[in-house]
Parts: C-alpha cells; structure tokens; sequence
C-alpha cells in the first residue's frame, strides 16, 4: 500500500508539546502547529491529555496517522529512559496510553530520530548516501544516525562519557549556557571534542546540526575543526513534528 500523503505529528518536549497536521509531499504544515506547555508534573497521565487535545485540536486530520516524539529512547512503543522529562515514564507502554488517549492508533519514537528522518526526506540529508550522523543541543544532546536513508533508532551518544563526564553535561547548549561561554569557546572547547569522538566512533559522511541553536549556526559552527562536513538543519524546530507524522505514516503503510 502506498504512503499517506498527509499525517499528524505531535513532539513532546521538556518546556512545550507542540502539534500540526503535515503535508508529506513536501514536509510542510497544513495549519499553524498548537503548542501547550508541558505541565510542572510531566507524569504520563497528564501529558497523554495534552497529547488528545492537542490531537483534537486538527479535526480535519481526525483520519491520518498520527505520530508522536518522546525525548528518550522508545523501543516498541515503550519508554526506555527519560533523562529530561521527569516522571514515572521509564517502563511505560506510551504507544498504548497515547492510542487509549487520542481513540486511534500511534507510532511513539525518541525525537531526535523523527528530526533526523524528517531532515533525510527534505532537509539538509535529503539524498544523501552513507552515514548521517544528527545532532540536537539543547538542554541535553539528542543523537540520531541515518545509513543510506535508513534510520538506526535510539543512538544515545549524547551520553557517551568523555574526559569523565557524560558528554552532554559539557557539550550541550545548556551546558554553554551554565558556564557562561561564548559561542566561540563553546565551538573551541566542548563541541571541537565532542565531535571529533564521535567521528572516531561513526565515521559519519555527514553531520546536521538541530536544536534550537541551530539558528545560530554561524555563530558556532565556522569554529569547529573537525574533519566531517556539518550543516544546520533545514527544518530546525519544525523537524519534530515532521518527522513523527512521516514515521506513522511510514508505519501505517507498512501494516496496512
């Protein structure tokens, strides 16, 4: 059976959850996204509502598939880790709480992986062959690899240990942000070695950049000395909710 051609993607994150009806022809919005802040107890229960209304929200796509991001690895619809959004999620069933809350079926998967399938179909990996490495600095580090447009789920090289530290507590915007660094010096001392780990690791033929800092580029970027090409996502804060719809759209098609 052939792809949807329109689906509903929902991200999930720490400070807002954000929805909209996507065109997957050309990975644009159908209507202006919906954005509710995420709640000061962010348990399951109180963000499945979130996700229903925001769900409801978009009656027209009532019939798509609909696909949601959690920030932490999902394996087979449940939560795995949950480093950033507090709660009792690690164990959870999310794909069978979200489908219970919203009355359809939903493909739960970490955000990271839905921002890296979202920049292989239109962004910045769009026909690119090899390995694709991508990278979201936040509050944490969020990593997705992509191998000839195929993606590898839950990477968690964000949390790889470097010089004793879990690399995103000294590499992550936030971390930039804590310790009151330039974008310069952040390039220089944290991202610089961070990257070039990773390259020894992967050996990736290209890395994106995402994140809310990706908007900033070239503030930080031209000072990296790294030996892989790096590029800013295209989609930027937008690949979540792109990505979420094209993964339940995907998956739809495949059991259909």
């Amino acid at each position: 059976m052939s792809e949807p051609t329109t689906g509903l993607g929902i991200d999930i994150g720490g400070s807002g959850i954000k929805g909209a009806p996507v065109d997957l022809d050309s990975g644009e919005f159908l209507r202006d996204r919906l954005k509710i802040l995420t709640p000061e107890r962010p348990d399951p229960e109180a963000v499945a509502a979130i996700v229903a209304e925001i769900a409801d929200h978009f009656p027209e796509a009532a019939g798509t598939p609909l696909g949601v991001t959690f920030p932490g690895v999902v394996q087979n619809g449940t939560v795995r880790t949950a480093a950033n959004l507090p709660g009792p999620w690690v164990g959870t069933d999310a794909r069978a709480l979200f489908s219970q809350a919203t009355g359809r079926p939903v493909r739960v998967l970490n955000d990271a992986d839905a921002a890296a399938l979202a920049e292989a179909r239109y962004g910045a990996a769009r026909g690119v062959l090899g390995t694709v490495l991508m990278t979201t600095l936040g509050t944490g580090i969020g990593t997705a690899l992509v191998v000839d447009g195929r993606l590898v789920p839950n990477t968690e090289f964000g949390h790889l240990e470097i010089d004793g530290h879990d690399a995103e507590t000294r590499a992550s915007s936030g971390a930039r942000k804590r310790d009151e660094l330039s974008y310069q010096a952040w390039a220089r001392k944290r991202l610089n070695r961070y990257y070039r780990v990773i390259e020894d690791l992967v050996w990736p033929d290209l890395i994106v950049v995402g994140g809310g800092v990706s908007r900033k580029a070239d503030r930080f970027l031209p000072h990296l000395d790294i030996r892989t090409p790096i590029v800013p996502a295209t989609l930027r804060n937008t690949a979540g909710i792109v990505g979420a719809a094209l993964a339940a759209a995907e998956d739809h098609a495949r059991h259909a």
